[in-house]
């Protein structure tokens, strides 16, 4: 068994995940921020999707940042780099 073939495969629907970007919310209580254009692995049938950790601590940090500032709405949009 390829254990590769299962780490691409979505473990919802068994659907390809395949390299995308995706949006994502965090509900603060008191705000909300929206991060656009995410890099993650999107499952090409049921849309579900994955950050890697690396993705994820950036997304830490954006929060993080808002949560500070206490903004009521933020939108961000994370560019890959």
């Amino acid at each position: 068994m390829n254990i590769n073939s299962d780490i691409s495969r979505c473990p919802l629907c068994g659907g390809e995940k395949a390299p995308g970007k995706t949006t994502l919310t965090v509900e603060l209580g008191y705000g909300l921020v929206v991060i656009r254009d995410v890099p993650a692995k999107v499952c090409v049938l049921c849309g579900a999707d994955w950050i890697d950790d690396v993705v994820a601590a950036e997304v830490e940090k954006i929060v993080e940042e808002s949560r500070k500032k206490q903004t009521q709405m933020e939108v961000i949009s994370l560019k890959a780099s």
